[in-house]
């Protein structure tokens, strides 16, 4: 599994990010490219502790069975339900999306992992910082090539 602990592959994401354009549409979706740099900020945010999401009823019920399949070794599927909290409702700036997402990846690759596995996610509890790390690259993969990136 790719990592953005590695600074190859934190690079090959930054990259990815900077290919994308105002004018990117998405291959399926709702969202507008400048809503997904907004929308792909907050785990990261929350796994850093910038941010932090209350635990709902439904992360309670299947966040463990959730966990489970986020973290195996496939794609996500198009078209996953988003937490309400991760929803990105008003308008947004693209370039200023941009930057706050490439320096979020940048720090969270910088971070000590083990301050990173203190952190527990709102839906899925209490994460290890292997689990962070491949639930921010995956996440961040799906919504990238849901911009064609």
């Amino acid at each position: 599994m790719k990592s953005l602990f590695n600074d190859t592959y934190k690079q090959e994401v930054i990259d990815r990010i900077n290919k994308l354009t105002p004018d990117t549409k998405p291959l399926w979706g709702k969202m507008r490219v400048e809503q997904m740099l907004a929308h792909s900020q907050n785990p990261l945010a929350m796994a850093l502790g910038d941010k932090k999401f209350k635990k709902g009823l439904m992360a309670f019920l299947f966040g463990k069975i959730g966990k489970r399949q986020m973290i195996k070794d496939q794609p996500f599927k198009k078209n996953l339900p988003t937490a309400p909290d991760f929803i990105v409702k008003n308008e947004k700036k693209f370039n200023e999306e941009k930057e706050k997402l490439i320096s979020l990846v940048e720090r969270f690759g910088k971070a000590d992992p083990d301050e990173i596995a203190k952190r527990p996610h709102s839906f899925f509890g209490k994460l290890t910082a292997d689990e962070w790390n491949i639930m921010q690259w995956k996440h961040l993969d799906h919504h990238l090539r849901q911009f064609g990136v």
